[in-house]
């Protein structure tokens, strides 16, 4: 079995950082490309940044030059540093992993349960 949980997620007044953090645990032999998402109430999920197994990264427009993406691969834990935050960046943000695990050829993306990102005033 494969877990990934996310935290760091909370309250934050606009113009505030907060560091979001992707754990993945298990029988993992690799992961391919990590990613965060994010859903605010009433939208659909949308992709908020990806990083691959190389350290490349890609990030939705809406978030180039405030959040950026890192992981180590050591821990397979993924990063989210988000600063100058606005009201806009409130949703649940959800992380996958794209994992292989022991005994399977196959890669399998795994989801995370979610963490609330809540910015205001």
């Amino acid at each position: 079995q494969v877990q990934v949980v996310e935290s760091g997620g909370g309250l934050v007044r606009p113009g505030g950082s907060l560091r979001l953090s992707c754990a993945a645990s298990g029988n993992i032999v690799n992961i391919n490309d990590m990613a965060w998402y994010r859903q605010a109430p009433g939208k659909e999920r949308e992709l908020v940044a990806v990083v691959t197994s190389g350290g490349s990264t890609n990030y939705a427009d809406s978030v180039k030059g405030r959040f950026t993406i890192s992981r180590d691969n050591a821990k397979n834990t993924m990063y989210l540093q988000m600063n100058s935050l606005t009201p806009e960046d409130t949703a649940v943000y959800f992380c996958n992993a794209d994992v292989r695990r022991f005994g399977y050829t196959n890669y399998v993306l795994t989801w995370g349960q979610g963490t609330q990102v809540t910015v205001s005033s």
